[in-house]
């Protein structure tokens, strides 16, 4: 591997160690539905994203409520020893991209054959702090 892909990478895993993150691959619902209920919790703190989450009847809320434990679950095991309330967790984004689909075929009248796309979708949820760690400098003389 040469110094400027090796320099990348290790930039790489040092910003996602300060990153928070869960992912959703091939969820079985439309790209369309998921956004309605990911534009009801980004931005906002977590807590307030879980109860509305809690309440709402569709199917990808539920799917959502699952990946935020699995961010929540996330951040916990790179911040042992630190309080979710003190840090004033909140959803800094939510991305929804098209996953692959299905093709079906579905009888229509006088012999013919309309063709149904089963959509999927991958969902990514990213967790941010409103609270910012003040970074102490050690002067040595």
């Amino acid at each position: 591997m040469g110094s400027r892909k090796h320099n990348s990478a290790e930039q790489r895993k040092e910003a996602n160690k300060t990153m928070y993150f869960a992912k959703l691959n091939d969820c079985p619902s439309s790209p369309r539905k998921m956004r309605l209920v990911a534009n009801l919790v980004s931005g906002k703190n977590v807590e307030t994203a879980m109860h509305i989450l809690q309440h709402t009847p569709n199917y990808a809320a539920e799917k959502l409520g699952k990946l935020l434990k699995s961010a929540l679950a996330n951040w916990q095991q790179k911040n042992e020893g630190v309080r979710m309330e003190d840090s004033n967790l909140y959803i800094m984004e939510v991305k929804t991209d098209g996953g692959r689909s299905l093709k079906r075929v579905q009888p229509a009248p006088q012999g013919r054959a309309h063709r149904i796309k089963k959509r999927s979708n991958h969902v990514t949820v990213i967790l941010g702090s409103r609270v910012k760690v003040e970074e102490t400098e050690i002067v040595t003389k």
